[in-house]
């Protein structure tokens, strides 16, 4: 038995982490409370909710908790806290680099408007960043159950933001539902900003939706992605083209997406050269944060210590983060494994 060392002191980056979903349980309770909010059971049960969104329903009930969630986040200072916190809980989880993904469009009828919206989430993100030492910044998502139209508006807010902290593109929701391709024009609109593209795909479906981030979206990064492993030539061009997959290995379980944490594709897209970056998606929901993704890879898949290091390099590689961020990050997971 190898010895183990510890996974919080791993440094890494978090890729894939929303924002309402990054909110402390504790933080949800007392700001329900503060707006009297009666919250769902399931959210003020001291445990994840058991999800299942694997059909319509399930989805229906996990986006119910999510804008349950959302609706207690009212003022400039609950996104300033929320923000805070997730910072926080990122450095206390061995991470040096945050992408934290948000639709601002849920929080625009609050906050003054969808400028207003954005700019005290930009500047929250800044203040985070200067209080904990985590670089941090955003990726704009735009929703799919929504008009393609609002993905172009968003797009174009997100281009105009991005000498501000705004590094990416996204697109999230029920990957059921609206086809990839009528969100190109806003893909092509932030890709020519000098944004990164990294539509969430091949979670609720299959491969064919993998493919469709690729050569309609034309992804750089795929939101989760594990899907993939079912279909070896897609493997291969993930691989060959060095497409990093956002790999939130408790968040597939908590949805029904695998039964078990050992069914979640880790070793296929690992073995076959597909760079990962393990996310928490919504820690909120699923109960855990960064350093137990790494968990689930050293105690369901048997990755060594050495596997787990290359696993925190492929995300620190995939990332949005300036090349001295990455240099340092690198020698510190070299670091970690010396010792």
């Amino acid at each position: 038995m190898e010895h183990v060392r510890d996974l919080t002191l791993l440094p890494k980056a978090h890729l894939h982490l929303h924002f309402t979903g990054s909110m402390r349980p504790s933080t949800l309770l007392e700001l329900a409370d503060k707006y009297g909010v009666r919250l769902p059971d399931a959210l003020t049960a001291g445990e994840p909710p058991k999800l299942r969104a694997t059909d319509e329903r399930g989805w229906f009930r996990f986006q119910r908790l999510y804008d349950a969630a959302r609706s207690c986040l009212r003022e400039p200072e609950d996104i300033r806290r929320l923000v805070r916190e997730a910072a926080e809980e990122d450095v206390r989880d061995g991470s040096g680099w945050l992408e934290i993904q948000v639709d601002p469009t849920s929080y625009a009828p609050l906050l003054g408007g969808m400028i207003p919206a954005v700019e005290i989430i930009l500047d929250a993100v800044d203040a985070a960043s200067r209080e904990t030492g985590l670089g941090m910044r955003v990726l704009i998502a735009a929703n799919r159950m929504k008009h393609p139209l609002d993905a172009r508006t968003l797009a174009r807010l997100a281009v105009r933001y991005a000498d501000r902290g705004i590094v990416g593109f996204g697109l999230s929701n029920d990957e059921r539902r609206g086809m990839a391709r009528d969100f190109d024009r806003a893909f092509a609109i932030a890709r020519e900003g000098g944004l990164l593209a990294a539509p969430h795909g091949g979670e609720l479906t299959g491969p064919a939706s993998v493919r469709d981030c690729l050569d309609d979206l034309h992804a750089s990064r795929v939101g989760h992605g594990v899907r993939a492993a079912e279909d070896p030539r897609l493997l291969k061009r993930l691989a060959d083209r060095q497409i990093t997959c956002e790999v939130c290995p408790a968040s597939n379980v908590a949805l029904g997406v695998y039964e078990r944490p050992e069914d979640v594709p880790l070793r296929t897209l690992f073995e076959a050269g597909v760079p990962m970056a393990l996310g928490a998606d919504d820690p909120l929901l699923f109960g855990s944060r960064l350093a137990a993704q790494y968990e689930i890879a050293r105690r369901h898949h048997a990755f060594t210590d050495a596997e787990l290091a290359e696993l925190a390099r492929q995300s620190v590689r995939g990332s949005a983060a300036p090349q001295d961020v990455q240099d340092k990050l690198l020698a510190g997971i070299d670091h970690w494994l010396a010792t």
